[in-house]
């Protein structure tokens, strides 16, 4: 399978608001399973970290999630079953090949699910079969969520979102 087969762009939801980009965080974590990757990208201020605590909620973690910015790495337990959601955040990674420093390969082979903020920045790294989500910002509290599917596992994925979204789900 060609990268270009394994590249399917889904579709866009626009926020209002920190409180509606976290409600859709909550949804995408709802769906989340073991081994999925979600990338996030945008520039400063977009909101990644207020869609990864809707995320981690949704996942059913009880843990305050807050911006590994410094750490690069927070780990937060989901209650049921104590499954890790990973966290990273790779805006003061200088090179792609910080990832190994942070140890992104037993991350991505670990029991759990992923979040990348600054994904674009170890784009190299990243397995090929991943949610992609870019976050623009247009308006002042307006966001613009473009998911893109890479892989088998992230359609379905997605394509589950679009269905809640659609059905009111």
């Amino acid at each position: 399978m060609t990268k270009s087969q394994l590249q399917f762009m889904v579709f866009k939801i626009t926020t209002d608001g920190v409180e509606s980009s976290e409600a859709l965080g909550e949804a995408i974590g709802r769906l989340l399973q073991n081994q999925d990757v979600i990338s996030l990208n945008g520039p400063l201020g977009a909101g990644k970290t207020a869609l990864t605590r809707g995320i981690a909620r949704g996942w059913g973690t009880p843990d305050r999630v807050t911006s590994p910015t410094y750490t690069l790495v927070n780990e937060y337990r989901r209650a049921a079953d104590a499954q890790t959601l990973f966290h990273l955040d790779c805006y003061r990674l200088s090179s792609a090949d910080d990832a190994e420093t942070i140890g992104l390969d037993d991350i991505l082979a670990a029991e759990g699910a992923v979040v990348i903020e600054w994904a674009d920045r170890i784009a190299a790294w990243l397995p090929l079969d991943r949610v992609e989500i870019h976050i623009a910002q247009p308006a002042d509290e307006t966001r613009e969520f473009s998911f893109t599917a890479h892989g088998p596992r992230s359609r379905e994925l997605i394509e589950r979102l679009r269905q809640q979204r659609e059905g009111g789900v």
